[in-house]
Parts: structure tokens; sequence; C-alpha cells
């Protein structure tokens, strides 16, 4: 008695783990909400059948400018592309303001009206889930990637599927992403 009731402990836990990895890996972006910068839900699933560059962001960077080309690059193709700017102030404090601060920031200097969510972190023990699925292979079954400063760019499908990575160094502009969105 006491070895079968081991046994089935052993059985469900071995199947609850498994159950785990598999429901913990999503191969989809929208599977996940992000809070806006107003502090209301973002369902990523409201962007199912467009591409979606989603991009870390700062208002006082030597990137910053990048906000116009991110602008453009949503006003000239907003029906089939979503960008979505999440500050971050993990690089050398580089977006401390509020997200009052920062929204009027970013309206004000660039125009921006793509969406923009919350500040979050984009590395370390208190990553947002969002960029552990964005730079883990093991989460997005792609790629793994490091974001290593303001201005990083991930690249997704209609799908939800990631398809690319940028470093900061890629303009919006640029025909390394333009190729993705004009395939």
């Amino acid at each position: 008695m006491k070895l079968t009731s081991f046994f089935h402990l052993f059985l469900f836990l071995c199947i609850g783990t498994v159950g785990t990895a598999q429901t913990s890996m999503s191969n989809s972006i929208h599977s996940f909400t992000v809070n806006s910068l107003e502090g209301e839900p973002i369902p990523l699933s409201n962007y199912k059948g467009k591409m979606i560059l989603v991009v870390n962001t700062a208002s006082k960077c030597g990137y910053t400018p990048q906000f116009a080309g991110l602008q453009e690059l949503y006003s000239k193709y907003q029906d089939k592309l979503v960008i979505l700017g999440f500050p971050c102030n993990q690089f050398m404090s580089q977006d401390p303001g509020s997200a009052t601060e920062i929204k009027e920031f970013c309206q004000k200097n660039y125009g921006v009206s793509f969406p923009m969510a919350e500040k979050i972190d984009v590395k370390g023990d208190n990553v947002a889930p969002i960029y552990a699925w964005l730079t883990q292979k093991e989460k997005n079954g792609v790629l793994d990637a490091k974001v290593a400063w303001n201005f990083n760019k991930f690249l997704i499908d209609e799908d939800g599927k990631l398809v690319a990575y940028f470093p900061s160094s890629v303009k919006p502009l640029s025909e390394d992403i333009l190729k993705y969105i004009n395939k």
C-alpha cells in the first residue's frame, strides 16, 4: 500500500512538472498583457495579425533621437506594425522620470503616438516577464539575446512569434528592419 501511494505521488509530481514546463514556454507574445504608462492593461493579443516591434526606451540617452524614427516607422506602417516602447532606467539611470514625465517628453519632443508601456526592468533579477520571454530561447523558442543598452529592438511576426533581434545601433528605418516589414 505504501509503495503504491509513493508511486502515485511520484507519478503525479512527474506529470505535474512536465505540464508546467510545457505551459511555461509560450511561443507567442500574444499571451502577455502589459500595463501602459497610464496603468491600463494592454493585452498583446489585441495585436494578432500585426507585427510588433518591442523597444526598451530612455529619454536621456544618446539613442533617444531614435524615437523620431520609431514614430516615422509607426506612422508609415501602422496598418501592419505596432511599436511598443518600454521605458527602462537600468542603463546609467537614463530614464528617471515618472510615467507622466516620460509620456509628456515623448509626445512633446517626438510626437510619439505608438503605445508606451510602464517602466520595467529588461534584465537582472527583476526582469519583466515579457523581457524574460524576449531574451530566452528556452521561453521564446527562437533565440537568446542580451539587452546591453537602451533601444534594443525585438521584431515579432503577425502570429506572435519572435523573428529578429536588433541592437541599439540598428536604426528603426534601417533596411535590417524594413526587409521584414516589406516582405
